[in-house]
């Protein structure tokens, strides 16, 4: 099959040759005749070929390269099905278990597919389509996850992506009947109830897995903290090995509603759980006693969701864990983190610096912390690695 082409500007080919995935619309030679998400081939100044992408008429970002080759490719079923079958492999080497049954399937550039995001919670999938080329493909994307045992699948589709990409889809159940918004899934064992409807996300921060065991592995006779707790992932894990008592703090009372449902689920002591709806940097600063906590969490939503907002995340991040190393209990624990895409790992880590420092309390990295197996980095593009963590030990 012919594509249309979109041909680089002379001398920027280099960023496609080292397998970035991202071609901006300021590269483009010519007027490319595709419209909005159509599949295209890449081609340098000389015409010759480099690979495949969508292409949008939208966005800075003109073409997300799914496929490298030099070779005439036919974009076919069977080949986004191959796609599929190479990251399920991935997670079926890894992380699905009997003691997990909800992880990341597809994490759009990490794994070779730019534009979609697809989570797996038990017998649902909830597909989030992030550009107009993933919404040509869907019919055969989801003909290859109904194969892989998913019987439901859930649309997720932000306004961003209707606005920018022109995504002309609503967010829903797709196909099939509609199955029901909360799904019970287990993660190591744990069991915890997801709203694929109305949560945050896709419905789960699948992204703290790893994250969330470890905490439990520092909680025993402990007693935490958890900020921003969202559903109460940390605090169910910290219950489970052995907290002295968990406060979960979130300024959304149905979320804390759903954490302590998650606290009963797993059968945890009630009487040591213990919620406060309240804005986390609020209760850290007004209702949080001083060298009370042997851990605290600061897990915030993204501070940063553009580069213009990059100056106040980093006082943001200071201010909270200025707050946190103020409080914590000598030779306590902070489990901090950022999901901020526009924040780096040097970034983060400077503000983090500049709290402690503004506390004056000496502070140790015990830990380094990112994203689990099934939300993977391709190498060649570093902007996939989003969320960075640090557990602080406080003298």
């Amino acid at each position: 099959m012919k594509y249309p082409v979109l041909k680089l500007k002379k001398g920027r080919e280099r960023a496609v040759l080292h397998r970035h995935p991202w071609i901006f619309s300021g590269a483009i030679a010519e007027t490319v005749e595709a419209g909005n998400g159509e599949i295209v081939e890449i081609q340098d100044y000389h015409g010759e070929r480099l690979g495949y992408g969508f292409y949008s008429t939208q966005s800075q970002i003109a073409c997300r390269i799914f496929h490298f080759s030099r070779e005439l490719c036919t974009i076919d079923t069977a080949f986004w099905q191959q796609k599929v079958a190479d990251a399920y492999r991935l997670r079926r080497r890894f992380v699905i278990s009997d003691h997990t049954n909800a992880y990341r399937l597809i994490h759009a550039e990490g794994d070779g597919f730019p534009g979609v995001i697809v989570d797996v919670y038990h017998e649902v999938a909830v597909v989030q389509v992030l550009i107009k080329g993933v919404e040509h493909l869907l019919p055969a994307l989801a003909e290859v996850l109904l194969s892989y045992g998913v019987r439901f699948i859930y649309l997720n589709v932000k306004e961003v992506a209707q606005r920018i990409e022109q995504v002309n889809l609503e967010e829903g159940w797709y196909a099939a009947a509609p199955g029901s918004p909360e799904v019970e899934i287990k993660e190591n064992g744990l069991r915890f109830i997801v709203d694929v409807a109305r949560g945050q996300k896709t419905g789960f921060f699948l992204d703290q897995r790893d994250n969330r065991r470890l905490l439990g592995s520092y909680s025993r006779g402990m007693r935490v903290l958890n900020t921003f707790s969202y559903t109460g992932g940390f605090s169910v894990y910290a219950l489970a090995h052995g907290a002295e008592l968990v406060h979960s703090v979130d300024i959304a009372p149905a979320v804390l509603e759903t954490a302590a449902r998650n606290v009963a689920l797993n059968e945890l002591p009630q009487e040591k759980h213990a919620s406060f709806a309240m804005d986390g940097f609020k209760y850290l600063e007004k209702q949080t006693p001083d060298h009370f906590y042997d851990i605290i969490v600061l897990d915030p939503p993204a501070f940063a969701k553009n580069a213009r907002a990059v100056p106040n995340a980093m006082r943001g991040y200071k201010a909270l864990n200025l707050l946190a190393f103020r409080k914590i209990k000598p030779g306590g624990l902070v489990f901090t983190f950022s999901c901020s895409g526009n924040i780096d790992k040097d970034m983060f880590r400077k503000a983090v610096f500049a709290g402690a420092a503004d506390a004056r309390r000496d502070v140790r990295i015990l830990h380094q912390l990112t994203q689990p197996i099934d939300h993977p980095v391709n190498i060649y593009h570093p902007e996939g690695e989003y969320l960075k963590g640090l557990v602080l030990y406080v003298e």
